[in-house]
């Protein structure tokens, strides 16, 4: 899968899960975790459960940086 070219349709200040943010990008989880990883993209834990969330805005700082 190829990063998708079309801006996101996102809300900057909600929450996205792992699958959301790969839907959202174009991307497969795999490639998800390796820009997490290098620090192209960042995340946030919940609290109560410690899952990874992307926030809208680090989506479109992410898609921006690699368009």
């Amino acid at each position: 899968m190829a990063l998708t070219s079309n801006k996101p349709e996102v809300i900057a200040t909600s929450r996205y899960s792992i699958n959301e943010t790969c839907a959202i990008l174009g991307i497969t989880r795999k490639t998800l975790a390796k820009y997490t990883t290098a620090g192209q993209i960042e995340c946030g834990f919940r609290k109560a459960t410690l899952r990874k969330f992307y926030t809208g805005l680090s989506i479109l700082k992410f898609w921006m940086a690699a368009i």
